[in-house]
């Protein structure tokens, strides 16, 4: 089985996320041996950020760092998981809200478009937006 970036690789619509991940040199973090949990915008999602916001982005390491981990939970957390929580800690050390309503879930403003694609070390949940950290002020 491939590791979350080649299965992310593979489905074809996560080149900007997988760009972010390069850039921010987190690339080790998610082939190594896991498990991770990966929110991963679409490129659709990337392509809704205010104009030049992605290219400023990719020029603060830091802060791009900050919001790729942000899409990152620890463990293995399958859609069931998901199912039964309200919140859950990021890699970036902060917390991410989940709600659940009319048979979707939310991750903060993203709704989660498909789950539980799996890697062989982690998942992914595909999302359609861009998470950005609260002390980040939750935008660009």
């Amino acid at each position: 089985m491939a590791n979350l970036v080649e299965t992310a690789a593979q489905a074809g619509n996560f080149k900007t996320l997988l760009a972010a991940v390069e850039a921010a040199e987190l690339g080790d973090l998610l082939t190594s041996e896991g498990p991770i949990t990966v929110l991963a915008p679409t490129d659709e999602a990337f392509a809704k950020l205010p104009d030049g916001a992605l290219d400023e982005l990719l020029q603060d390491h830091p802060k791009l760092k900050r919001v790729v981990m942000y899409h990152l939970l620890s463990g293995d957390v399958r859609s069931d998981d998901l199912a039964q929580i309200d919140e859950a800690p990021t890699e970036e050390g902060s917390i991410v809200a989940i709600e659940h309503s009319n048979g979707s879930t939310q991750i903060n403003d993203a709704t989660v478009v498909k789950m539980d694609i799996l890697a062989a070390n982690g998942v992914i949940h595909v999302i359609d937006a861009v998470l950005m950290p609260t002390m980040l002020g939750g935008h660009l």
